[in-house]
């Protein structure tokens, strides 16, 4: 999918806004059926305030598909850590694979960031679902009346406030460090890639590819020069435009891939 990250312009500030409280409107009420206790202001979940200091305050991109706008991603990215602040895909667009293909786009946009956060309200089960199951996020913190916030934060850090006092979710992911020296390794040892039958089975079906020779299909992959390697424990971590491989270092062996 060919998504593309463009700049946010000014002159699409406002609209901008707008699908962002609509989309945002639609996951709540119409998915979820969360109602006026959870409004930040008359009739939006997430206020014009809100969004306009996101902006301000970072990176804000159009999400578009063939040329035409169909979300908004907000980040802020200070040296090796990263914030999603916002990521939205018009209501129309769901279920195409979108926020994932954005968010591959992300990741491919600031290399350098090494971990990636983010928060979510705790009922927002199809955001949890795609940090987790999607993106690769862990939740690592809840917030809640119980804990404001990080130990020792003062009052006005709080995470948790009255619009969601029954909590909200924090999440990382943590990219591992690229060892570009050491990836030829991997590289050198192309050809000794291989797979089990069940591996092979279970890497069909997790990206749908029908019946393909699953190792050509990693190997294009792995030597795309747009793939990024890493090593993490005893596997290498191979981050593509479409997927995720995890190749074993010591055997070659492709463990798993999916998207």
């Amino acid at each position: 999918m060919e998504i593309q990250l463009l700049p946010l312009k000014p002159e699409d500030r406002e609209q901008f806004i707008r699908d962002n409280q609509d989309a945002f409107n639609y996951g709540a009420l119409e998915e979820f059926g969360r109602r006026d206790d959870h409004f930040e202001e008359s009739g939006e979940i997430i206020s014009r305030k809100t969004i306009e200091r996101c902006i301000d305050g970072g990176e804000a991109y159009r999400i578009c598909l063939k040329g035409k706008k169909v979300g908004g991603l907000i980040l802020k990215v200070d040296g090796h850590h990263g914030e999603l602040e916002i990521l939205f895909v018009t209501p129309k667009a769901h279920g195409h694979g979108i926020g994932q293909a954005a968010w591959r786009a992300v990741e491919r946009l600031h290399p350098e960031v090494e971990v990636w956060e983010t928060l979510t309200p705790y009922f927002e089960t199809r955001n949890i679902h795609f940090y987790v199951n999607c993106c690769g996020f862990h939740i690592v913190e809840f917030f809640n009346r119980h804990h404001a916030g990080p130990a020792g934060c003062p009052p006005e850090e709080a995470v948790t406030d009255e619009q969601f006092p029954d909590g909200m979710f924090r999440f990382e992911k943590r990219i591992p460090n690229c060892n570009y020296m050491g990836n030829s390794k991997l590289l050198d040892n192309i050809e000794k890639l291989h797979t089990t039958a069940l591996g092979a089975e279970r890497i069909r079906r997790n990206l749908g590819l029908g019946d393909v020779d699953v190792v050509e299909w990693c190997r294009s992959r792995i030597l795309d020069k747009d793939a990024v390697i890493g090593r993490q424990g005893k596997n290498w971590q191979v981050r593509t435009t479409d997927c995720f491989i995890t190749v074993n270092a010591s055997s070659h062996t492709i463990i798993t891939a999916h998207r």
